[in-house]
């Protein structure tokens, strides 16, 4: 297997795999070959085979049973790779995992901790966000905006100083979505926006528990998006 430069040996074998999906070498229903055969075929460790399975039951793209294997569960539409490179992928799934993590708390804080102008504020981000949809734009920005003015309402500046550190990846993975999204506008850009509006309310209602699972849920979501196109 070619060697990519900075590129992990599980992220490579994930790319390719995810390239032979697409490609119909590994059709729908069928069972991939055994870890020794794919550690054989790349040239690479068993756990690096496992760590990359693993990432693709995580995107739902494979089920593995017990005794039997690995099964393809579905075959993600190859408009995704008009949007990030093989490569990219497995960057963009660590990071809506490491959003998951840090946005679910910092949603929770938001409702308890929010004062009044910060309430105003995200009321304004989704107004905004929501503006942007309505013109039929992807309005990435408005979106990071959103979450950022969630984060700026825990009162912990480590939230939204992760958030700004992370603009580029964060925004990389919501251009693509949004970008597939309107691949399909009448099912997901209602949803999408459903679910923005629910981490508002649950916010505004000071609910915190409500708060973190709306934006457990948005997140997740998003990530499953990306990878159904």
């Amino acid at each position: 297997m070619p060697d990519g430069k900075g590129q992990k040996l599980s992220d490579r074998v994930y790319g390719d795999i995810v390239d032979r999906i697409i490609q119909r070498e590994f059709g729908e229903g069928e069972r991939l070959p055994s870890e020794e055969q794919l550690a054989s075929y790349y040239g690479v460790s068993r756990p690096i085979v496992r760590e990359a399975l693993a990432r693709l039951r995580d995107d739902e793209l494979i089920r593995s049973q017990r005794g039997a294997g690995s099964f393809v569960q579905r075959r993600p539409e190859r408009a995704m790779l008009e949007f990030a490179p093989l490569e990219s992928l497995a960057d963009i799934q660590r990071c809506f995992e490491f959003r998951i993590a840090v946005e679910t708390e910092a949603a929770r804080l938001a409702a308890i901790k929010a004062t009044d102008e910060e309430r105003v504020a995200l009321a304004q981000a989704l107004a905004l966000l929501e503006q942007r949809i309505r013109d039929n734009e992807l309005g990435v920005d408005a979106d990071f905006n959103f979450h950022l003015s969630i984060a700026h309402a825990t009162h912990n500046r480590f939230f939204s100083d992760t958030l700004l550190s992370l603009k580029p990846a964060i925004t990389y993975g919501q251009n693509m979505a949004r970008g597939l999204g309107l691949r399909r506008p009448e099912r997901h850009v209602p949803e999408v926006q459903v679910e923005h509006r629910d981490i508002h309310d649950a916010i505004l209602a000071e609910d915190p528990e409500r708060a973190a699972f709306c934006m457990q849920h948005h997140l997740s979501s998003s990530r499953r998006r990306v990878f159904e196109g």
